[in-house]
């Protein structure tokens, strides 16, 4: 006695294993074609080269790091306050006391755009404490201040201001 497998009277569909692995394969298809095409358009969009001269950069980041090492040995810190049409910069040595006859470069720009950028003039009004006029600025900005004094020690402070 055989097993005949009559056709189905209805004439429907009839799922079976090639249909489920058929499935499978172009899902994963899918997939894999739309990752592959995510990540060459990534690429090509970003190589991934953040600076035209990295080394150079690195030189700089060093610098910087041994300039930032430096201050610290020195043991001085500064405050800044935005007051109406003046910036005010307080700076003290390690035990706390003002350093007066410092040279104060600054400059002052806008936090989202360079924009406006302009470097304040620092004047010593009382020992440790300098001023420098604004003018008539509102909103926030970003002071970049370095002190030098007579022995070549520099100190370098970073503050954001917000004027009303």
């Amino acid at each position: 006695m055989s097993v005949t497998h009559s056709p189905r009277k209805d004439g429907g569909f009839r799922l079976n294993g090639w249909h489920v692995l058929a499935g499978m394969v172009a899902f994963f298809a899918v997939v894999i074609a739309v990752d592959a095409t995510f990540t060459v358009l990534a690429v090509r969009t970003f190589p991934g080269q953040v600076s035209v001269t990295p080394y150079e950069d690195g030189l700089l980041y060093n610098r910087k790091i041994a300039q930032l090492e430096a201050q610290e040995r020195l043991g001085w810190r500064a405050a800044a306050d935005a007051q109406p049409g003046t910036v005010i910069l307080d700076v003290r040595d390690a035990s706390g006391q003002p350093l007066a006859g410092l040279v104060v470069k600054a400059k002052m720009e806008r936090p989202a755009t360079e924009a406006g950028r302009f470097a304040p003039r620092f004047k010593e009004v009382a020992p440790g404490r300098y001023e420098a006029p604004t003018g008539a600025i509102s909103g926030a900005w970003d002071l970049t201040a370095e002190a030098a004094d007579a022995r070549g020690n520099t100190f370098v402070a970073e503050r954001r201001l917000t004027w009303p």
